[in-house]
């Protein structure tokens, strides 16, 4: 029974490690490039261009259509926007989902990367962890990295997310640092090498997180978990971090 559930518990490890790819994806007549990475439990956005000017993504076919959803680097703190339509500036969305981790200049070159749950917020576009495209529209303003009017240059695009697959060895020492069990669970979940794990976020299939924990011992409670498809992103004491799916009866 036990060498069962510790092969259940490696093949879900490595069916929950899927992550895709846009790869980076150049876009004409701005002088920029984006690209979109996906895991169970987020996206990353990785946007580089001119080190002086503003750069916007925005998702779907329609432009600064009323409701469109967009991701804006700019000089304010503000990186999550909605369009009104033109010649409507957008304007920043309540609640900043998009949480910048990187803001580097190489040259005459700016890299921005921020990360977001697969959701977002109200009114976001939703990304799905998942194989397929995604139509964006972009732009920039030179001169300054206020938010402004797209005077060098905008367009559209379509991303092709594709399959990222870990290497082998990645999958490897991932799935030997933790064994989850029972799965599926209904009450507890325990871990093997408990004394490893720093901490645990767990997630709906959406990429909401609904619950985050410090084990005490060698099990985290999920009682009152509805019963459904879940992602555990568990984050090591030595910085490494692994995902499990968790079946919840």
């Amino acid at each position: 029974m036990k060498k069962t559930l510790l092969a259940l518990s490696v093949l879900l490890a490595n069916f929950a490690l899927a992550q895709f790819s846009s790869g980076t994806v150049n876009l004409p007549a701005t002088s920029m490039t984006v690209k979109l990475d996906t895991t169970p439990s987020g996206v990353t956005i990785t946007v580089t261009g001119d080190s002086n000017s503003m750069m916007g993504i925005g998702f779907g076919t329609t432009g600064m259509a009323a409701g469109s959803d967009g991701f804006i680097y700019n000089s304010s703190a503000n990186r999550d926007y909605s369009f009104s339509n033109v010649p409507n500036a957008p304007s920043a969305d309540a609640s900043q989902d998009w949480t910048e981790t990187s803001n580097t200049v190489s040259g005459s070159t700016r890299t921005v990367v921020a990360t977001r749950s697969l959701t977002g917020g109200t009114g976001d576009f939703a990304i799905a962890n998942a194989a397929g495209t995604i139509n964006i529209f972009y732009a920039r303003k030179s001169g300054g990295t206020s938010l402004g009017y797209h005077d060098a240059g905008r367009g559209y695009a379509t991303l092709t997310m594709t399959a990222a697959s870990l290497s082998t060895s990645e999958i490897t020492a991932n799935s030997n640092k933790v064994n989850l069990y029972p799965n599926p669970a209904k009450s507890t979940v325990n871990f093997k090498n408990s004394d490893k794990i720093k901490s645990v976020d767990i997630y709906e299939a959406t990429g909401r997180k609904v619950l985050s924990v410090k084990p005490d011992g060698e099990s985290i409670s999920i009682e009152n978990l509805k019963s459904g498809s879940y992602y555990l992103e568990i984050q090591f004491k030595d910085g490494s971090t692994s995902y499990e799916k968790l079946i919840k009866e």
